[in-house]
């Protein structure tokens, strides 16, 4: 067992008198709502009325993967929903509040709408579909177990701002916000997560309406982003849940990572559906097979497109044309299989398609999946970089003409949600 192992395993016991957490205070647009707080609520005769669900968790403590089929994935277990509802305009903002947070309890902090079709106060938890619209993952992993979106959620007051898509169409939704922690994940059934709800009014006039995931099918008990060893240098991660919705875009695909990671065996396969990740250092740059990977998603409008290669997203890079370029590659064990939907040469896919999880590469420029029976939206890769043309298992992306000092510019700069 690793010395931070040890570390880590020692802090966990002080954590433990400490409390996990939960929501204590919701501003919405400008107005603050107060929480459930479950350590003092629960135990009322007549706790008063919140846009905050309910929840029996009085130890403040977790759902773990042997419950993901269950309701209590949902919005912790026992809940209830809240009898208020807090208006929000498209584009508009939500700050989720922690009353606290274990330094050591490291992961991804994720939020997904889903629409009521109705009343928010009396819906059945279980019709839910929902939807991801913010997302933070792993922010670097120079230093075991790395820094990740909890460090961030800490270091900002125990809070995380999540912007509502511009697009959504009016009506009554539930948030859903919800931290993984990974500190046991590297056994099975060792992740923890603390789902918190609260429900949201969407006014405007917009008319997106993303389709959605039952919460008792957001997650599997072997996904990579939860059965997963932080204890170790990860050459990728991948964000649990449903991909990203922005604005726009299509909520069906599989959660996607941000970066790809060089294989060191014809054994290892990897998955890269935004951009090739870059190394840390000048050497690694000239002779390594394995690359450090970041991933955070956010709804929020960023300078950069969501396709740029980088290291983290929303930081653009330009590179310019002087001094010898290095070329990184990211190579794929790939399984290619006939289709039976569209052929690749006619563009994008839509519609039905039989082969759940593959990838489409569309004459190297862009990519879809096949998700819940259906392709994705088409989405560009990043410039300086190419993908295999056709339908396979295992998409590969290809990066090239990566000059050294912007590299090192660029890994050198911190970076924030």
């Amino acid at each position: 067992m690793s010395l931070s192992k040890i570390a880590t395993l020692l802090l966990s016991s002080v954590s433990l008198v400490a409390g996990h957490g939960y929501v204590a205070s919701i501003e919405v647009d400008g107005t603050t709502y107060g929480g459930y707080l479950v350590d003092t609520y629960y135990f009322e005769s007549d706790p008063p009325e919140l846009i905050a669900w309910s929840t029996n968790a009085t130890d403040d403590g977790y759902v773990s993967p042997s419950d993901y089929e269950s309701v209590n994935i949902i919005c912790h277990k026992g809940s209830s929903p809240g009898a208020l509802s807090a208006p929000v305009a498209p584009g508009g903002w939500v700050q989720m509040t922690w009353n606290t947070w274990p330094t050591d309890h490291h992961g991804p902090v994720i939020t997904y709408l889903a629409n009521c079709h109705g009343s928010c106060a009396d819906v059945d938890k279980a019709t839910l579909e929902f939807f991801k619209i913010d997302a933070g993952g792993l922010i670097d992993d120079t230093d075991v177990p790395g820094t990740w979106a909890t460090d961030e959620l800490i270091e900002d007051g125990y809070s995380r701002n999540i912007t509502i898509p511009s697009d959504i169409a009016p009506g009554y939704y539930v948030l859903r916000h919800e931290i993984i922690a990974l500190h046991s994940a590297e056994n099975l059934n060792g992740a923890q997560n603390y789902p918190q709800c609260i429900n949201l009014e969407v006014t405007g006039s917009e008319t997106a309406t993303p389709s959605g995931t039952l919460g008792e099918a957001l997650y599997k008990e072997t996904d990579p982003g939860i059965y997963v060893d932080i204890w170790n240098t990860l050459s990728t991660y991948t964000i649990p849940g449903p991909s990203l919705y922005t604005a726009g875009s299509a909520a069906t695909a599989t959660s996607a990572t941000t970066a790809a990671a060089t294989t060191t065996s014809a054994a290892t396969t990897a998955v890269a559906t935004t951009a090739a990740a870059v190394t840390s250092t000048a050497a690694e740059l000239e002779a390594s097979t394995q690359t450090r990977v970041t991933t955070s998603e956010s709804s929020a409008p960023t300078p950069a497109s969501d396709d740029t290669s980088q290291l983290n997203q929303g930081d653009a890079d330009p590179l310019d044309g002087n001094s010898a370029p290095a070329t990184t590659t990211t190579t794929v064990v790939a399984t290619p299989a006939a289709s039976s939907e569209s052929s690749p040469s006619s563009g994008v896919l839509s519609g039905a398609c039989s082969q759940e999880d593959y990838w489409y590469c569309n004459g190297g420029t862009a990519f879809q999946r096949c998700v819940n029976g259906e392709w994705d939206a088409s989405q560009s890769v990043a410039a300086g970089t190419v993908c295999t043309a056709g339908i396979s298992e295992t998409l590969t992306i290809s990066a090239a003409s990566t000059r050294r000092d912007s590299l090192r510019r660029h890994l050198a700069r911190p970076k924030r949600h």
